[in-house]
């Protein structure tokens, strides 16, 4: 039978991650996509990094950097009273690093897809950056914003590898994947197939959604 806690911690976890990585993304796109540091070729393949690493390597050493034996973890520990290893917080930090390439992709990408006539003419109406980014530029890739929201939110909430090495199978940390295979290893294939199920039509349906609006908006262009 489902824990409806589990989905509660879930979707919980996704939305802090989606918001968290809403945050740090866009200034970090716009930085890759109109930046000319000769270095910027490294912090894109870091950000990429995750689409190809093992979410358990990437989990075994955040829980290693974490660790209270750290010198970080006890750091935290001592001036912040925080601890990451197998707490709710550690979750979070885990799926945002995870997540990274799912928001800052798609938002890269409409940036670089837009015409560098609109800052010019944007610059020389007189309107700052900050009034650039949020009056001309935001607005105009307002579907590689939603794409990179929503592929943000719907990995959250399927990832596994990460959390399960961070997070481990905890009453505080268990999320829907971490229950399927709760479930598959003591043989209750009916709660794995009802989280599964769940999954499924959530990831389908949130995907469609991402695909009608984008086609809409790309019809209301032309």
């Amino acid at each position: 039978m489902i824990e409806w806690n589990t989905i509660y911690i879930t979707f919980k976890l996704a939305i802090i991650t989606t918001s968290v990585l809403l945050l740090v993304g866009i200034p970090l796109a716009y930085w890759l996509a109109y930046g000319s540091s000769k270095l910027k070729f490294i912090f894109e393949a870091l950000i990429a990094l995750p689409l190809v690493l093992p979410p358990t390597v990437l989990g075994f050493y955040l829980l290693i950097a974490f660790s209270s034996q750290s010198s970080l973890g006890k750091f935290l520990d001592s001036h912040f009273n925080l601890s990451i290893a197998f707490t709710f917080s550690g979750l979070v930090i885990g799926s945002v690093i995870y997540s990274l390439p799912f928001m800052i992709q798609p938002i890269q990408a409409g940036f670089q897809q837009l015409s560098p006539s609109l800052k010019e003419a944007s610059y020389t109406l007189g309107k700052s950056r900050w009034q650039t980014l949020t009056m001309v530029l935001l607005p105009n890739i307002k579907s590689a914003l939603l794409t990179g929201i929503v592929l943000s939110f719907a990995h959250t909430i399927g990832e596994f590898g990460v959390v399960l090495m961070i997070g481990g199978n905890l009453d505080e940390t268990r999320v829907a994947s971490i229950a399927i295979f709760d479930s598959v290893n003591r043989l209750d294939y009916a709660t794995a197939h009802s989280y599964s199920l769940l999954l499924l039509l959530f990831s389908f349906v949130i995907l469609a959604l991402v695909y009608f609006f984008n086609k809409k908006a790309m019809t209301s262009f032309r």
